[in-house]
């Protein structure tokens, strides 16, 4: 005999059938969405963007990032050791020729400019007694050779008369020989004290221009010191715009310390960057565009960094026209870096349907509202042209909208509609 079947298990069965019919009609639904997708033939108007195939110039170029920076700036640097006294002008200030920036306190330099100046004199003082002591030393040995010369006289008289005395018996021998004797010593002698003048003449002469030259060499010191005493009057030297002044008052600075920037914003150059994996591209020489807002100024590479640092290549850029208006100091530039140029290509405006393949699939307007889809082979390409080698004919239209969901269609209809 039949039972009667729970009312829970009815409900349950009842559920499950519904759930069943809902996950049914829901996959049906997506069906039918995804099949119209697949069938939809048209894009509004309003969507696309298209350029017209032309001939001109096309070069290939490399993604890099910039920043504008004055092509001259001076560094001035503390010419002694001194302290910050005042602070006259703060960064950003023009100033004129001739207009002091800061000024140090000089006291203790001016000190050893006077203590050097003292050492001088001593120095000038101690060769002119030297030269003194020298005059002297040759005067009197000038008189003792003289003497000399005297007594030698002297006694070749006393010779002569010695002889004749022997001719006529009133000498002997022995008191020829002992006069003999007695001038050779006194030659003797004052051939040694010739000689000995002219050594002391000469040394003498040395130690003279030694303590001149020492005298030259403080006097040198002098000079230098007064030099820089005159430059630690910190002031501009040309036109410009201060970048950084050291502004701590009563900080030590030592000499060849940096107090102040002083930039030339009259022209400018470019501090430039880009991955390190187009190092090997990235060569002196290479001709660049550097796009300041919507305006794109031309230059070169005049010398890249050969160390690579974080993964990045640095290189400077010298710009032809370093005094354009819309170049401000500091400001983030974009670069691209030539590194191939076709002089006469087909070529099209860039934009989001090319994404840098080799072949790849485009629209080509063939009607007010037809496009056909084309098969086309890419060349060079920048941030305005791509070059197309073939697929595409001077005088076409090409959409340049990302339209990768209609890659399955031969044909699209433009929808003029709004």
């Amino acid at each position: 005999m039949d039972r009667e079947l729970a009312p829970e298990l009815i409900s349950q069965t009842r559920r499950k059938s519904w759930l069943i019919g809902v996950a049914v009609a829901a996959g049906l639904l997506a069906a039918i969405i995804g099949l119209q997708s697949l069938l939809q033939t048209s894009v509004e108007a309003t969507r696309i963007r298209t350029a017209m195939a032309q001939v001109g110039p096309v070069e290939n170029t490399l993604n890099a990032t910039g920043e504008v920076v004055p092509a001259f700036e001076q560094i001035i640097a503390s010419p002694i050791r001194a302290s910050i006294r005042r602070v006259l002008l703060t960064p950003g200030t023009r100033v004129r020729p001739g207009q002091a920036i800061l000024e140090l306190d000089k006291s203790m330099t001016q000190i050893e400019y006077e203590r050097m100046q003292d050492k001088l004199a001593l120095k000038r003082n101690g060769v002119d007694q030297l030269r003194m002591k020298l005059d002297k030393d040759f005067y009197d040995a000038d008189i003792k050779d003289k003497i000399k010369s005297l007594n030698i006289n002297r006694l070749r008289a006393v010779l002569n008369d010695t002889r004749r005395l022997q001719r006529v018996g009133g000498s002997t021998q022995e008191d020829v020989t002992k006069a003999e004797n007695d001038l050779k010593i006194a030659e003797l002698e004052k051939q040694q004290l010739e000689n000995d003048l002219s050594y002391n003449r000469q040394s003498m002469g040395a130690s003279l221009r030694e303590s001149a030259l020492q005298a030259q060499i403080e006097e040198k010191n002098v000079h230098e010191l007064a030099q820089k005493l005159r430059q630690a009057d910190i002031i501009a030297d040309r036109p410009g715009v201060l970048t950084w002044v050291n502004e701590h008052i009563g900080t030590a600075v030592n000499e060849g310390e940096i107090l102040a920037r002083l930039a030339d914003l009259g022209s400018f150059r470019v501090e430039a960057s880009c991955s390190d994996i187009y190092a090997e591209q990235v060569k002196t020489g290479l001709p660049v565009i550097v796009k300041v807002n919507e305006t794109a100024l031309r230059g070169l590479i005049t010398q890249v960094k050969p160390a690579v640092q974080n993964g990045v290549v640095q290189f400077a850029v010298q710009l032809d026209d370093n005094h354009h208006s819309s170049l401000r100091p500091n400001q983030k530039v974009e670069v691209f870096i030539v590194t191939n140029r076709v002089a006469r290509a087909v070529r099209v405006a860039n934009g989001p349907a090319f994404k840098g393949k080799r072949k790849q699939f485009v629209f080509v307007m063939t009607g007010e509202n037809q496009a056909s889809r084309r098969e086309v082979e890419l060349g060079l390409s920048n941030f305005d042209w791509v070059e197309i080698k073939s697929g595409v004919q001077v005088g076409d239209r090409v959409i340049l909208t990302d339209l990768s969901e209609y890659e399955h269609l031969n044909q699209l209809t433009i929808d003029p509609k709004p």
